[in-house]
């Protein structure tokens, strides 16, 4: 019961989130919280155990089939500086400001704490990008930033956990379980991904198809992590293959996958978002001695850390390599300094930094001895975590309006849109033309059939140009808006029809189901044809 209130309440919350100004992320995070001091309401304790393989994977599905391949190749090499770079730069600058800043903690316990706080979080960082509608290319920048990051935090913090609890740990052994980790990831992903691409294009029933979609990352996350490799990056790889390869797939599968992910998605993020706020009262009790004044201080001087540390990063590793590489001025555009500051500044924590914040063992290796302020970087990492996404999730918005950032170019975008889909059209025409011309008697079709075939094509092509045109002076809507309206009204009068046949008793349900289907695919078809 306590499960399907907290998906129920935070579907809810996102849904009315879209009415507000406010990034949904942010709502669900403060509902988490208020709802935390509710009486009678049940500790949501994050369990690594859950998060980490049954949660992360379909989070970062969704994120990489979302992304493009093609893009994040453009952009490998600041996405490689901010997920490996960043993420070693800020374990190792925190870690080492809070050994200074927290009296009596070990520096290996410090950089268990860097290593929990660096990486961004996928599902933050996507979902206010996408709320915000960040330029692409920055949108680009910390999506792919987001999509391995994780990997890389997760190998520094078992590394900086070794030589916490006195198992023993190098930063030799520690490049090469990085390495082992990554190589692992990649070659498990590269493995997978031909064998389940194979299975997407086979398989034919409705169910097996949407079953092996939801099955997919869990896959992937396990077989890696069976052989010691990174679960994340091997979900990351086959996702970004499958994105890419998604035309060749049939149609229904595109059209149920998208359904069912979007649905999936929605339910995940927003309960992960709640779940954070709900931890509130879970971190507070193991507080202990720090509290008031002290942990006032150090939840401020942490976060200031955690920001400027990303500044600090950003800038150089932007510019520098402009500045010492001719081939990557020649290849790469000229960033600029608001792009930069927008990436700085968009390093949101989320609910991975907790996870593996709550996997921090109660004792060090010996099983006596308790491990070193672990409650205090349980509540350094949930201030945090609040503290990125409420100030710069709720400054983003206004930030990126006073940039000035330069908004999309519809009209090009739709002008390069008309010529792709002016291209495809004539070669399904000169298609057309040869199928109908051929001696195969397979091919024989009445002429007013034919027509319609090319009546459609006709449409299609037209319907791009249609929106370059002027609107309607009376209802302000394009042709294709008018088309596409009327179109549903037509659609709408039909299934009136059947149904009332149906409540007459003149067909059955079994057959209004088949015509309501018919139709839901034509005025889906109108739809995409004209959207």
């Amino acid at each position: 019961m306590p499960l399907l209130l907290l998906v129920a309440g935070s579907a809810a919350i996102a849904a009315a989130g879209r009415r507000t100004p406010v990034p949904a992320p942010l709502l669900l995070v403060a509902a988490g919280l208020a709802v935390s001091y509710v009486p009678g309401v049940p500790d949501y304790t994050l369990d690594p155990g859950i998060v980490l393989p049954l949660l992360l994977p379909p989070l970062l599905h969704t994120a990489a089939t979302d992304s493009s391949y093609l893009d994040l190749r453009a952009q490998l090499r600041p996405v490689a500086l901010l997920s490996v770079g960043y993420v070693l730069f800020a374990t190792l600058a925190v870690g080492w400001a809070v050994y200074l800043l927290v009296p009596d903690l070990p520096l290996p316990a410090a950089l268990v704490f860097g290593a929990v706080v660096a990486p961004p979080d996928a599902v933050a960082a996507t979902a206010v990008a996408r709320w915000v509608g960040l330029p692409s290319r920055v949108t680009t920048i910390l999506q792919g930033e987001s999509l391995f990051n994780d990997a890389t935090a997760i190998t520094a913090y078992k590394v900086a956990l070794a030589a916490a609890v006195g198992e023993g740990a190098t930063w030799a052994g520690g490049t090469a379980e990085f390495l082992v980790a990554a190589i692992g990831g990649v070659g498990t992903g590269l493995v997978l991904m031909l064998p389940l691409h194979w299975l997407r294009t086979r398989v034919k029933d409705a169910l097996l198809k949407n079953t092996l979609s939801l099955l997919i990352p869990f896959v992937a996350y396990a077989a890696a992590e069976q052989v010691h490799a990174s679960g994340v990056i091997a979900v990351v790889v086959v996702a970004l293959y499958l994105g890419h390869r998604a035309w060749e797939v049939d149609f229904t599968t595109r059209l149920q996958e998208e359904a069912v992910w979007k649905m999936v998605a929605f339910v995940l993020e927003s309960a992960v978002f709640v779940l954070i706020g709900l931890q509130l009262p879970v971190v507070l009790r193991g507080l202990g001695e720090y509290e008031g004044a002290d942990a006032a201080w150090y939840t401020l001087a942490v976060f200031l850390v955690v920001v400027a540390a990303r500044f600090v990063w950003v800038y150089p590793a932007t510019f520098l390599p402009r500045v010492l590489s001719a081939r990557v001025r020649e290849r790469e555009p000229n960033p600029t300094w608001k792009g930069s500051f927008v990436i700085a500044w968009a390093g949101m924590r989320g609910v991975v930094s907790l996870a593996i914040a709550f996997s921090i063992p109660l004792t060090l290796h010996d099983g006596e001895e308790p491990f070193p302020q672990r409650n205090l970087i349980l509540f350094l990492t949930f201030t945090t975590v609040i503290g990125t996404l409420v100030v710069q999730g709720l400054t983003l918005p206004p930030l990126i309006r006073l940039l000035r950032f330069p908004g999309r170019d519809v009209q090009a975008e739709t002008l390069a849109e008309a010529n792709a889909q002016a291209q495809a059209s004539r070669a399904a025409e000169r298609r057309l033309d040869e199928l109908l011309s051929d001696s195969d008697e397979r091919n024989a079709l009445p002429e007013p059939l034919a027509d319609r075939l090319r009546q459609v094509l006709e449409r299609r092509r037209n319907a791009v140009w249609e929106r370059l045109g002027s609107v309607n002076p009376v209802t302000g809507e394009t042709v294709d808006d008018t088309y596409r309206r009327l179109s549903r009204e037509m659609i709408s009068a039909e299934r009136a029809v059947f149904v009332r046949l149906r409540d007459g008793r003149y067909i059955d349900d079994e057959m209004l189901r088949t015509l309501l289907r018919r139709l839901d695919l034509e005025e889906a078809a109108a739809y995409r044809e004209m959207a």
